[in-house]
């Protein structure tokens, strides 16, 4: 009951004429020339009225089921042509697999798909839990199928088993791509955050094994544990994704794995494989991880990799997941559908 009523609350509120949710936003928060997006401004003003407990500050699987819940106030109810549940066998035991299949693929035996992989700092999510409607949200309005892969999470498994989690799901969909009607010379791998980490070494071990990959989709990738970039001390408080999040997903999930191994820091690649996919990069203006994800696209593009990359000046880091409430981060998520449409076309 006080999830359902939060939800129409907010989807309320976000969905009010633009003045009226510019005038409960109040005063448009402006860094570096950019705009925060008064809707992104009024959600984060409530969530601080509410006095809500930010995840960090909860005992792991308090904060789970918070994070859970906080996507599924934004994700809404999506719509999608059908929904699959898999398990496969993994380094360490089963991992969970859900196929989404959109509306106008139904009926069809060779289908364009994307390996997707959840963010949450390599310690939430899981479970499908929360990124589901982002999931519905892109398979159907970008017309290719995604399967998501429901990898370990750290603290209780470090790294690299999320990441080995990963490379085995990717492996086994090239694999099997007829049980699940997937085209294997239409085959992605992306994700958000933590999930475009994986998902750039995910890319990486494709090529290596001479795996057929056409396209990487990296949003707002987490890409560097090694340094800190001026982003992260600009907007690491106030905008939803916090120093304290970042620091204690690293030390869970690195562990003590070495920063600068490139499996653990894409950007620390000295070099990248033959027949490295193309890449396109998504980043946010107000996000801690904003300079990170750049870097990684510039990084690419200075060892030849075909690469784009597009900054959303007024969105935070999690965005993707806004496909149920407001507009404006929902009009974003449909242009990086209609991208993933193109590349895989």
């Amino acid at each position: 009951m006080v999830e359902a009523f939060k939800a129409r609350l907010l989807r309320s509120l976000m969905g009010l004429p633009s003045p009226m949710v510019s005038f409960l936003a109040g005063k448009q928060i402006q860094v570096e020339g950019q705009g925060l997006a008064p809707e992104t401004q009024l959600m984060l003003r409530l969530q601080r009225v509410a006095r809500e407990t930010p995840a960090e500050d909860l005992p792991w699987a308090q904060a789970r089921e918070a994070l859970a819940m906080q996507s599924r106030l934004v994700g809404g109810a999506q719509p999608i042509g059908s929904v699959r549940d898999l398990v496969i066998d993994g380094p360490r035991g089963p991992i969970g697999l859900r196929l989404y299949t959109p509306t106008e693929r139904l009926r069809d035996e060779a289908i364009p798909t994307l390996l997707f992989i959840h963010g949450g700092g390599m310690v939430y999510g899981g479970e499908h839990g929360t990124h589901d409607a982002a999931a519905r949200f892109l398979a159907e309005n970008s017309g290719v199928q995604l399967l998501s892969v429901d990898y370990r999470l750290a603290p209780e498994d470090p790294y690299p088993a999320g990441l080995d989690d990963c490379k085995t799901a990717f492996a086994w969909l090239v694999a099997n791509a007829a049980a699940v009607s997937a085209d294997v010379d239409r085959l992605a791998v992306g994700g958000d955050s933590a999930g475009g980490y994986f998902s750039a070494a995910v890319a990486v071990y494709a090529a290596e094994q001479g795996l057929p990959l056409a396209f990487q989709l990296l949003i707002y990738p987490a890409t560097d544990f090694a340094e800190r970039s001026a982003s992260r001390d600009t907007f690491g408080e106030g905008f939803f994704l916090t120093d304290k999040f970042m620091d204690q997903a690293k030390e869970a999930y690195v562990a003590g794995a070495d920063p600068w191994d490139p499996d653990v820091s894409v950007l620390r690649r000295d070099a990248f494989p033959d027949g490295l996919a193309p890449a396109y990069v998504i980043t946010a203006g107000f996000d801690p991880l904003r300079d990170e994800g750049e870097a990684y696209a510039h990084h690419l593009a200075e060892h030849g990799i075909p690469v784009r990359q597009r900054r959303y000046p007024s969105m935070i880091h999690g965005f993707f997941n806004i496909v149920g409430a407001g507009r404006e981060a929902r009009s974003y998520n449909l242009e990086t559908a209609a991208e993933l449409r193109r590349a895989l076309a």
